[in-house]
């Protein structure tokens, strides 16, 4: 166990650098929390102490970043750079990874967590990152790949393999797969907002129509859209759509879009500017979606409603 967690840590981090632990039981008592230097944590008195906590019920997490160094805290404003992207994949895990090991939008992974029975954590080893570009590739990746949006942070912690999730009756040993030593850059993420719509809608486009018959998607889209001329609140028909399409890779994703898209064609045929189309969309997002990401996805639909009617589709 012990060379499982040193191989890991070593190819994460460097020697001297700082890094934050997590320990956290399945109870409701405070987790704890050491920030300390990489050649601590190494050192066997340490390992041992952690592998006595995981015995005891303790999951043993490592923050994805390496922090500032003589920082206490694991605090955003802590965080010294960029070192890795990851996504947390919790549903559907083994087909999910399937996808993003054969898209050609990501680079292949660093490492490979499987954390517990079908769920995973993927991480990319990055330099070039800021953390404004880092949080929205995030984003995008838990989007496009049906990872957990909640794990978008800077600060966000990791399992460390070669300990117990705790969490399970029989626990889960985590395990580590490293399937490529590279350091990815920006230019290899091939992954924006158009690319993330072009990724979850292809499928929705049949081949081969039937006549008289029509998609999910079509009826989704005549649905929203009547519901929207009829003054429903854009947020509640979200949450139903959202609902309804159980079966979609991302369920809140697709209807977020279909209800945008169906937003900004109406708007467009009421009238209303072009510009002013944008800023409503980008303000509807704005809590949910980093400012550029918000921004760039506002003018991508309002261009794509403004296609639709220009070819009539789905008016």
């Amino acid at each position: 166990m012990y060379e499982t967690v040193r191989d890991f840590l070593t190819r994460c981090f460097a020697s001297g650098e700082t890094i934050a632990l997590l320990l956290r039981g399945e109870s409701a008592g405070a987790p704890t929390q050491r920030v300390v230097t990489l050649d601590k944590v190494l050192a066997p008195r340490y390992l041992d102490w952690l592998a006595h906590e995981n015995r005891t019920g303790a999951n043993i997490y490592v923050a994805a970043n390496p922090l500032r160094p003589g920082s206490r805290r694991r605090t955003k404003d802590c965080v010294a750079f960029a070192r890795h992207l990851y996504i947390d994949i919790d549903t559907d895990g083994d087909a999910r990874l399937a996808a993003l090991r054969a898209s050609d939008a990501v680079p292949a992974p660093t490492v490979v967590l499987s954390s517990s029975p079908g769920k995973y954590q993927v991480l990319w080893a990055v330099d070039g990152f800021d953390f404004a570009r880092q949080e929205q590739t995030l984003k995008l990746l838990a989007i496009a790949f049906g990872g957990d949006p909640a794990c978008t942070d800077c600060n966000r912690v990791l399992r460390i393999p070669g300990f117990l999730n705790r969490k399970y009756d029989p626990a889960h040993r985590v395990t580590a797969e490293y399937p490529c030593d590279s350091v990815w850059t920006p230019d290899d993420f091939r992954i924006d907002v158009a690319t993330v719509d072009a990724m979850l809608f292809e499928h929705d486009v049949p081949l081969r129509k039937q006549p008289g018959k029509h998609s999910h998607s079509e009826s989704d889209w005549a649905w929203v859209s009547h519901e929207l001329a009829h003054g429903k609140d854009a947020v509640k028909l979200t949450g139903e759509l959202a609902s309804r399409r159980a079966d979609k890779p991302n369920p809140l994703y697709y209807a977020q879009r279909t209800v945008d898209v169906a937003s900004a064609r109406l708007w467009l045929i009421e009238g209303i500017r072009m510009d002013d189309v944008i800023t409503m969309l980008e303000s509807r997002r704005r809590f949910e979606l980093p400012a550029a990401l918000c921004s760039a996805r506002a003018r991508e639909i309002a261009a794509t409603a403004q296609r639709m009617m220009a070819h009539k589709k789905y008016v």
